[in-house]
């Protein structure tokens, strides 16, 4: 089924232009009848049919099921690892992601930041697309750690040093479908500061196990984790 992403989206006829109308009737050549969905990137969707030129007729309206907010604080990886994340975070259904610079962060912030973040949407933007996902994932702009910990006050963060304490226990702990964040480091780890400001905030260290990962495969094991705890997958 062909999806596209309309935050104008609502029952009746809606009107497309631009990329909207190119990806329709220029990349899969609708034509009056074909049918699509359409959805608002806030949960709604709906089934649509080409009623015209560039026009719509959107009907049974659907909201997507409620999940528990997880939110994706990923430590500013090298390279172009943070695109990975965020598109495999958006079709694991993350809340959102907010990348992170670390004191350990190769990357560094700088005037193109902006630019990555609209990127970084995109991305985000077309993984719902393609996953069938009504909702958007959310990408923050990068920012420090204190900034990223500041909306969440539960905060679990994958901590190389912990042994004891799992990512699953811990949230089997936490009172069921309470929104939380998860923290990963960049590739060097969590300095010594860094870890100090995370005890002040209370965050709790846990551990995915025994496995050494990469930082940018850790992020998406640890949801992985927990959107099969939350019986959404496995």
């Amino acid at each position: 089924m062909i999806r596209l992403l309309h935050p104008e989206a609502r029952e009746g006829v809606l009107t497309v232009d631009g990329a909207a109308a190119h990806y329709l009737f220029t990349v899969h050549r609708l034509r009056p009848g074909d049918a699509l969905e359409v959805f608002d990137g806030r949960g709604q969707s709906f089934r649509a049919r080409v009623t015209g030129d560039n026009q719509l007729t959107l009907t049974e309206p659907s909201t997507a099921p409620k999940v528990r907010e997880v939110h994706l604080l990923q430590g500013m990886p090298k390279a172009d690892k943070l695109e990975l994340v965020v598109q495999k975070a958006s079709e694991l259904w993350a809340t959102s992601v907010t990348p992170v610079f670390c004191e350990r962060s190769v990357v560094k912030s700088s005037d193109s930041d902006a630019k990555k973040a609209q990127r970084w949407q995109k991305i985000s933007d077309e993984a719902a697309r393609q996953c069938g996902r009504s909702e958007v994932m959310k990408v923050n702009p990068a920012v420090s750690l204190a900034q990223a910990l500041a909306p969440h006050p539960t905060v679990l963060v994958l901590d190389e040093n912990e042994t004891e304490r799992t990512l699953s226990s811990a949230v089997r702990e936490l009172a069921q479908g309470l929104p939380f964040a998860v923290l990963i480091g960049p590739e060097g780890g969590l300095g010594p500061a860094e870890r100090k400001l995370l005890a002040e905030r209370g965050a709790t260290r846990v551990t995915l196990g025994r496995l050494v990962l990469r930082t940018e495969t850790a992020a998406l094991a640890a949801l992985s984790v927990v959107r099969h705890l939350d019986g959404l997958l496995g």
